[in-house]
């Protein structure tokens, strides 16, 4: 089969541009990675993200679910070793946190799945020990950061998986004043794994100029020609992957959904939907017209 044997192999590198940095301001090339579900042995997938490290980016978003079994660090530190100094943010998916455990794969075409027992408790200290202290990324879980990047200062913000309600969006307006006054030219990236939309509505109004999120997985197994059946969120199902534009009260911002580059190990099917990174270049918007 096509989407077993065959496209779930198929890695690609999505390049975008998006007009969302301060006027004035130099291109900033952001690697977006997300939802690598993670196990030993899956060595393909884990040369190919090493190897986007030869594409020099200047921060790297990591929107979570990196595991995908108990021991799925093995593989996340052959996939991110080549990173270990380039900026870079993370939070969480539920899967940085529970195993992903045996269930129809065809599940997933019924809507959002929901957890129905206690499963396997994943070590998720040893993955944010060696995301942040081995490479040096920042975590985004239900906080803000300000960090430098390609000569320039960076502030993020975000959420805890809203899918399983982890995130504290009543939390964030604090956690983004607590990052001080902010340069002229510094851009604010909001980042969540589930990009449901009233995370994606908060971010909106606190000021983000542009979102990243992951968790759809482009509805992995898609109708050609139609694309995702579902989202597995209540994100619209033409924005479950890729570059697109979100609105909400009267304010439009770019958003970025990765499809993501993995799978559970009990669904390991994509179709009409390939594994992916994006390697998204924020650009400056346009100067403000001038009154008359």
């Amino acid at each position: 089969m096509w989407g077993i044997g065959i496209e779930r192999y198929l890695f690609t590198l999505r390049e975008a541009t998006a007009a969302a940095l301060p006027h004035g301001s130099k291109p900033l090339r952001v690697l977006h990675i997300s939802d690598a579900h993670m196990a030993p042995w899956q060595h393909r997938k884990q040369r190919w993200l090493a190897s986007l490290a030869e594409l020099e980016p200047d921060l790297v978003i990591n929107t979570g679910d990196n595991l995908g079994h108990r021991d799925g660090l093995l593989g996340i530190r052959r996939a991110f070793d080549a990173f270990a100094g380039v900026p870079g943010v993370f939070v969480h998916g539920s899967n940085d946190v529970y195993a992903a455990t045996a269930r129809n794969p065809l599940r997933y075409l019924a809507g959002p799945s929901r957890m129905h027992r206690q499963p396997e408790r994943l070590d998720t200290a040893a993955l944010d020990a060696y995301l942040t202290d081995e490479l040096g990324w920042r975590t985004l879980n239900n906080t803000a950061v300000r960090l430098d990047a390609a000569g320039r200062s960076i502030d993020l913000f975000g959420v805890d998986d809203a899918h399983r309600d982890w995130d504290d969006l009543d939390a964030m307006p604090a956690a983004i004043a607590s990052l001080g006054t902010r340069d002229a030219d510094s851009p604010l990236l909001g980042v969540t794994h589930a990009p449901y939309q009233r995370v994606l509505n908060t971010f909106t109004e606190l000021g983000a100029e542009a979102i990243f999120g992951g968790h759809t997985h482009g509805g992995q197994v898609c109708l050609p020609g139609y694309g995702a059946i579902v989202a597995n969120c209540d994100i619209p199902l033409k924005q479950a992957k890729g570059l697109s534009t979100w609105t909400y009260n009267g304010r439009s911002i770019p958003l970025n959904v990765s499809a993501g580059c993995g799978h559970s190990i009990y669904a390991p099917v994509r179709f009409a939907c390939r594994p992916e990174a994006t390697l998204l270049t924020l650009t400056a918007r346009d100067a403000p017209a001038a009154s008359a």
